[in-house]
């Protein structure tokens, strides 16, 4: 019977919400399950003092090195990096990491298949770059390179000959280009950002939205939608993050809101783009990816829009997929299990 192994960073199964949904999954799917975190690795013994789910409670259990690391969350602490390398070179993981925005653009843009999706974007490293954008699109936005939940998410727009409008996590302000050119350099040396041009992918009422395709490898290795949601931002701000104060709805009744008799054409369209890109995606990488966040939009002439990919992504609190996401995971772990037997 196939091992499973849950690597994560905390000690205590109990606070980490998807742990038990895991459990669940594997034992009625047939394999066996285990939590741990690196520091219960015996590398000399090659054993593993793990947790197991029985009867109500999480129990210390010493396992044999799994056939199979369902890896999710990052080590913590260099003793922590290096187990978790040394198992890595020996057991199949599950989840790989994709890059950062840059170099995930990149990888798209060199492989040419899904080039017409990109935004363009430079990485902000002088203010004769942003120039050069303002001037072209008249409306931009920069955002942090490793940024995440729009945090940090600038939207600016040239208003007159030296005027610029700017919507800084709400705050809509009018500034002039001195000040702009001060606000760009402090941005230059604070972090790494992009800027980007702006798209807008809003709704009737005038909310910026976009589509979260939340994709997993199935038990065949294969992709699938696991789920398609909106989120749609509160109104005056750039951004549709939940973790900013954005929201979800469920996607047929927003579709049939803001693209009425278009909805079910929208619908197949985004489930085409999410299953096709995957595919693609996949392919750009040396190692096999396991689950996906693609963060699309949709603009006034309904031109579908990449806006991000994301690796691990997070299922929203509104829907209940906690178990359909599990249920891949888990037969995706076994399949690796098993192809890396043969």
């Amino acid at each position: 019977m196939t091992l499973i192994g849950m690597l994560h960073h905390r000690t205590d199964p109990s606070n980490v919400k998807k742990a038990y949904a895991y459990a669940a999954v594997a034992k009625l799917e047939g394999v066996n399950f285990f939590y741990f975190t690196p520091g219960k690795v015996n590398i000399k013994q090659q054993k593993i003092l793990g947790k197991a789910y029985e009867n109500g409670q999480w129990i210390d259990k010493e396992f044999p090195f799994p056939d199979v690391i369902y890896n999710a969350s990052y080590p913590v602490g260099d003793q922590a990096e290096q187990i978790v390398d040394y198992l890595f070179d020996r057991i199949p993981f599950t989840s790989h990491s994709i890059g950062d925005k840059i170099s995930v653009y990149n990888r798209i843009k060199r492989a040419k298949e899904f080039k017409p999706y990109l935004i363009p974007f430079y990485k902000l490293t002088n203010v004769q770059i942003f120039y050069d954008m303002i001037k072209r699109y008249k409306k931009v936005i920069i955002k942090p390179i490793t940024g995440h939940q729009g945090e940090s998410v600038i939207f600016i727009e040239k208003d007159g000959v030296d005027h610029y409008k700017i919507n800084d996590a709400g705050l809509v302000s009018s500034i002039y280009e001195k000040e702009l050119l001060n606000l760009i350099s402090h941005k230059i040396l604070e972090q790494d950002y992009v800027v980007q041009q702006f798209i807008s992918s809003q709704t009737k009422s005038g909310q910026v939205f976009d589509f979260r395709l939340h994709v997993q490898k199935n038990g065949e290795g294969k992709w699938v939608i696991t789920s398609i949601y909106p989120r749609i931002g509160r109104l005056g701000t750039i951004t549709s993050n939940m973790g900013s104060g954005g929201y979800s709805t469920y996607l047929e009744i927003f579709l049939k809101t803001e693209f009425g008799d278009s909805w079910y054409d929208i619908q197949r369209y985004l489930e085409q783009f999410a299953i096709s890109f995957s595919n693609h995606f996949d392919s750009l990488y040396d190692i096999e990816l396991d689950e996906l966040g693609i963060d699309v939009g949709i603009d006034p002439n309904q031109k579908l829009w990449l806006f991000e990919v994301n690796w691990r992504p997070g299922p929203p609190n509104i829907f209940n997929v906690e178990l359909d996401v599990a249920k891949n995971t888990i037969l995706y772990a076994k399949y690796l299990a098993e192809s890396n037997k043969h």
